[in-house]
């Protein structure tokens, strides 16, 4: 029987991505990173009274991660406005004709707790799944750094996934529960059955969930 997708309802979270069209890149230089940042971050002002909040990030070379929390609108104008304002930027400075993205986007709204933390290690070891690193740390273009402690918070609001991990530290913690998963040698597997199991033995081994 296939899974009931969950719609989209005020508050919820999701993940989104975004791929380019036949899988091509959509990133070709660290200026193309650093421009969709500028436009994520951007849009999170221009939307600033939606407030929409980025709880973690990646951005490979011919997709993107984004898990996002909304308020009162669905997370579609934030993506649709950043992608829309990228490809313009893409097709100019590469003088790319043709529709930069495959479709639009797509999107899972996240459903409880433990998919919420398995879909934030996916996402953070999506570097790591394509054998572009062996550590998520050495992977400049995500969010995994900024929560662990190696660089600036800037953007996204880490608390959401903080949460479940003892305040003292919760930094050690996380890192430990999205590494453990290389480990395992099931790195950022996006069963969710199997991530409520993981949601049970982290908390018995001393995370705060």
């Amino acid at each position: 029987m296939p899974t009931r997708k969950v719609p989209w309802y005020p508050g919820a979270s999701c993940h989104m991505t975004a791929r380019g069209n036949h899988k091509s890149n959509i990133f070709r230089d660290e200026e193309d990173f650093q421009h969709y940042l500028i436009l994520m971050e951007e849009a999170l002002y221009y939307f600033r009274y939606e407030q929409y909040e980025i709880i973690c990030y990646c951005l490979m070379d011919n997709h993107v991660h984004i898990l996002i929390k909304t308020k009162d609108n669905p997370p579609g104008k934030f993506i649709g406005r950043v992608n829309g304002i990228y490809a313009k930027y893409f097709n100019k400075k590469y003088d790319y004709i043709g529709h930069l993205f495959q479709g639009r986007y797509h999107k899972e709204f996240i459903k409880n707790d433990a998919q919420m933390l398995e879909v934030s290690r996916y996402i953070h070891l999506n570097p790591v799944r394509a054998n572009m690193v062996k550590k998520p740390e050495r992977y400049k273009w995500s969010s995994y750094n900024m929560y662990i402690g190696k660089k600036q918070e800037k953007i996204i609001v880490p608390d959401r996934i903080f949460y479940y991990f003892n305040e003292l530290n919760k930094r050690k913690q996380y890192r430990t529960f999205v590494e453990n998963a290389i480990t395992a040698g099931t790195p950022g597997v996006q069963n969710f059955p199997a991530a409520s199991s993981a949601y049970k033995s982290n908390r018995n081994a001393g995370f705060m969930f």
